[in-house]
């Protein structure tokens, strides 16, 4: 299994990215099963949702090195987490390479997505106009899909749905590097969050982002 990432962001937190070569029998047989994932699998068409499923639950396997069952859920916001480990976990997905991040203590958001032109399309959906005025965002192909992932981060950092990616968050003024971090408000029921978003970018086609708070 090709993992082409992995930075311990703390002594509590871990980050891997894998690239996805594998196919769908050899990524089964690295997984043990009980029958509510193979009644997942079953729901899931065979091609890349499918091979994305299973190299998130190889990899994680991996990262937490053990050959005992990881039974890994999903609850009713949709996000994954680990019945028998008091840990934190998010997953990502995107074409050809799997995400996960692990925290011990904290929370933890990741978000991986293939660089694409069409994001210009949709950017007013998930940026208000005061951020796209920021000459790093607004016609930035690269600052666009920076913000796009620090708000999927934190989205599933949050864990609860009802986080809404324009009226809820709001991004601060950053300098766009190859890899660096921004700051951004986030409206929360209990209160405005102030967190602080990590990304780089990988290679010249993938930008990844990540939160621990």
């Amino acid at each position: 299994m090709p993992v082409v990432f992995n930075k311990n962001i703390d002594d509590k937190t871990i980050l891997a990215v894998w690239k996805i070569e594998e196919t769908e029998e050899q990524l089964l047989s690295a997984l043990q099963l009980k029958q509510h994932e193979l009644d997942i699998i079953s729901s899931l068409n065979n091609g890349k949702r499918l091979l994305h499923w299973l190299s998130t639950r190889v990899l994680l396997r991996t990262m937490l090195n053990t050959d005992e069952y990881i039974d890994c859920r999903m609850d009713e916001h949709g996000k994954p987490y680990l019945p028998d480990l008091d840990y934190h976990i998010s997953l990502s997905h995107s074409y050809d390479y799997a995400a996960v991040i692990i925290g011990k203590t904290r929370k933890v958001g990741v978000d991986i997505e293939l660089i694409k032109h069409k994001i210009k399309s949709i950017r007013h959906k998930f940026l208000s106009d005061i951020e796209l005025a920021q000459r790093q965002i607004g016609d930035n192909i690269n600052g666009l899909y920076v913000c796009w992932c620090a708000k999927e981060a934190i989205y599933k950092w949050n864990g609860r749905k009802g986080l809404e990616f324009k009226q809820d968050m709001h991004i601060q003024p950053f300098k766009l590097k190859a890899e660096g971090s921004l700051n951004a408000l986030v409206d929360l029921p209990e209160g405005t969050a102030n967190l602080c978003v990590h990304y780089f970018k990988m290679g010249d086609d993938y930008m990844l982002g990540y939160v621990v708070a």
